[in-house]
């Protein structure tokens, strides 16, 4: 089975988040750049004078087994650069074409 990882984080940890998904041997991604949203703890990065800052999102499609690895390096960058905020999201893929 596969699974989809979806990774929202602030764009100032992007080396970070990169570096992470590289070393769970993470080869083929989606990423989205200058992302504008808010999440339910975070104020919003709309890259406005009120509101600046953005986010990315990258999202990669994995075997089951890879998905704890993945998890657990985002739960790692939470808890070292908590402030500059990230999360991972996974989600069931059921057909690939």
């Amino acid at each position: 089975m596969s699974k989809m990882v979806m990774i929202i984080y602030n764009e100032a940890i992007d080396e970070e988040v990169m570096e992470s998904l590289r070393s769970c041997c993470i080869e083929y991604f989606t990423k989205w750049q200058r992302v504008l949203g808010k999440g339910q703890a975070s104020e919003p990065h709309l890259d406005t004078s009120v509101w600046p800052g953005v986010n990315n999102v990258c999202m990669t499609v994995v075997d089951d087994e890879k998905v704890t690895p993945i998890v657990s390096k985002v739960k790692e960058l939470r808890k070292n650069l908590g402030k500059e905020g990230i999360k991972a999201f996974v989600l069931p893929v059921e057909e690939i074409t």
